[in-house]
């Protein structure tokens, strides 16, 4: 009699699952779609639009720079390609304050949107106390809806926010029309906790563009709201 009970326990030969166990697979299955659903519905909708200054620079931008420039094709007219925001620590690395490259690290992660690079230095120097391979920097590259929303974020928010500012250099572009510029703290960005902040660090930001001179890559970048000084004064400032 035991043997049977077993047997009847266990279920028919050929290992063929019983009438409870079917049921619970079932369950258990009508519970995975119902999570798969609930999951859907908390998806959003709709895709997120894409940045405002895409549809600014179609719009606005390429139609200016036609007139301008005279293009008489618009893939011909220039675009921004990629930003580049490096932060340079090798002072505080010298010094042997490593807290400083991580807390840098965090705060450049915040105002980017991604996660930097550290930049190792290429070869020693004595003077500076730098060796071959020490952290000297961060730098990281921005494309894409990236790069547009970092921008937006620059143009109407960070720059406003300098102290005493009064323009920026319309001397920093390269031949290729590329710009460089700076800032000298942190703390412009508003992403960035001033209450956490223990010490300014500036950075460098490089605006790379496919224009081929610099009055083309200065009225591209003016199209989207860079407020460059008029005239230089004797001292560059």
């Amino acid at each position: 009699m035991a043997e049977e009970n077993e047997k009847k326990q266990k279920g028919p030969k050929g290992g063929k699952p019983s009438a409870e166990e079917i049921a619970a697979k079932k369950a258990a299955k009508k519970a995975k779609i119902q999570i798969a659903d609930d999951s859907a519905d908390d998806a959003p909708a709709t895709p997120a639009p894409p940045p405002r200054l895409i549809a600014h620079y179609r719009e606005k931008v390429v139609p200016a720079l036609q007139q301008r420039f005279g293009y008489t094709n618009s893939m011909a007219v220039p675009k921004l390609e990629k930003i580049i925001i490096s932060m340079g620590l090798g002072k505080a690395m010298t010094a042997g304050e490593k807290v400083k490259l991580e807390q840098a690290e965090k705060e450049l992660s915040i105002i980017a949107g991604q996660k930097p690079v550290r930049c190792k230095a290429k070869k020693s120097v004595a003077n500076f106390k730098v060796r071959e391979g020490m952290e000297t920097g961060l730098k990281v590259t921005l494309r894409g809806a990236r790069m547009w929303e970092f921008l937006d974020r620059m143009v109407t928010l960070a720059i406003p926010r300098v102290k005493d500012f009064r323009g920026l250099s319309p001397t920093g572009f390269d031949k290729d029309g590329n710009y460089n510029f700076g800032f000298n703290e942190q703390t412009v960005f508003p992403e960035v906790d001033a209450a956490t902040v223990t010490f300014q660090q500036g950075m460098n930001i490089t605006m790379v563009t496919t224009a081929r001179t610099p009055d083309e890559g200065r009225e591209l970048l003016k199209g989207f709201g860079f407020p460059f000084r008029e005239k230089e004064s004797k001292d560059g400032k």
